[in-house]
């Protein structure tokens, strides 16, 4: 197949144009650092990009919490003008494959079990809780101590930041887009991405990027709340591969499908932290008890059925991942 990549230059994406050319498919990158003309919300230019392609594998975003809420205008204006600039591009171009690059972001906290209630969703955490050093949610109904759990694709969305937000609502235009055309589209639920060609020195980017910038200014990383989070961390090849895998895939005409896409290998922020210092033997990492409004405290996802449905399996572990990470190169430019 000839697949447009968007943001094929990116993290992610140049890692997806180097599996593809591996598997025998032909990548064309679209990528707004590539020079002027490569905008994904640049409907002229879009459409002059899908010519004599068969697929898109949708990355180009704008990503992490960023530097607060006065960004929202330009993530709704990446991320879902962006998608909703393609998608319509698409339609007319008669392209009818596309793979999004979707997130665990839009569940917002993961699943809980209280030993009373059951299954049971939280809501945010409040200002005092954290203020307090309370980070874990606690049972809405008792109050009582919960168990954090896997979360699976089936689960109500709970967008509960800004980039949150625009990635369900990315989904929300490919699922629409689908419908319209008989399109197949898939949502990739990437967990916390790490591995070679991460950005660095960038509050666009995941918690492995903080750590690892920090590591190579010589500096001690810097672990928020308490260093218990639960999170995924997958490697960028084993995401990479699971585009392929999606783009080759025979899912639903007319629909969109989501697959959770992580190692299956839950770690606390702290223990990433430390297996990251460690191998890059630096600063041991620091536990600020600090805090960042709209991060969820528990959120790791069930990848079974990306795994059973398309045969995909992540291949790297997370101490050798890290081994390469605290290794590798950075870049130094937004994500």
């Amino acid at each position: 197949m000839r697949v447009l990549v968007t943001g094929g230059a990116g993290f992610i994406g140049s890692h997806v144009v180097e599996a593809l050319s591996q598997h025998g498919h032909e990548p064309v990158v679209y990528d707004v650092r590539s020079g002027p003309g490569s905008d994904v919300r640049d409907p002229v230019a879009v459409r002059r990009a899908l010519a004599g392609v068969d697929a898109v594998c949708h990355q180009a975003a704008m990503v992490g919490l960023g530097t607060g809420f006065t960004d929202a205008a330009e993530y709704v204006s990446r991320n879902d003008l962006g998608t909703a600039v393609l998608l319509s591009a698409m339609a007319e171009a008669g392209v009818r494959r596309l793979v999004l690059a979707g997130s665990m972001v839009v569940y917002g906290e993961g699943r809980y079990r209280c030993e009373g209630h059951g299954v049971v969703r939280p809501g945010p955490r409040t200002v005092a809780d954290l203020d307090a050093g309370r980070f874990e949610p606690r049972c809405p109904v008792c109050g009582a101590g919960l168990e954090p759990g896997l979360i699976g694709e089936d689960a109500p969305a709970d967008p509960r930041n800004v980039y949150a937000t625009t990635k369900l609502a990315q989904e929300h235009l490919a699922a629409a887009w689908a419908r319209a055309t008989g399109g197949t589209a898939v949502s990739l639920r990437y967990h916390n991405v790490y591995g070679p060609g991460m950005p660095r020195d960038t509050p666009y980017a995941g918690v492995a990027s903080f750590f690892r910038s920090a590591l190579a200014r010589d500096e001690a990383p810097r672990v928020f709340e308490d260093g218990g989070q639960r999170r995924d961390f997958v490697h960028v090849r084993d995401v990479a591969s699971a585009n392929v895998a999606a783009l080759e895939s025979t899912s639903r005409d007319g629909a969109l499908t989501v697959y959770n896409t992580g190692s299956g290998e839950p770690h606390t922020v702290g223990e990433m932290a430390r297996a990251l210092a460690a191998a890059y033997g630096g600063p041991e990492p620091v536990v600020t008890g600090e805090y960042r409004l709209g991060d969820v405290r528990h959120i790791t996802a069930d990848s079974a059925r990306l795994r059973t449905e398309l045969g995909w399996q992540p291949r790297v572990e997370f101490e050798a991942g890290m081994r390469e990470f605290a290794r590798s190169g950075m870049r130094r430019q937004q994500p």
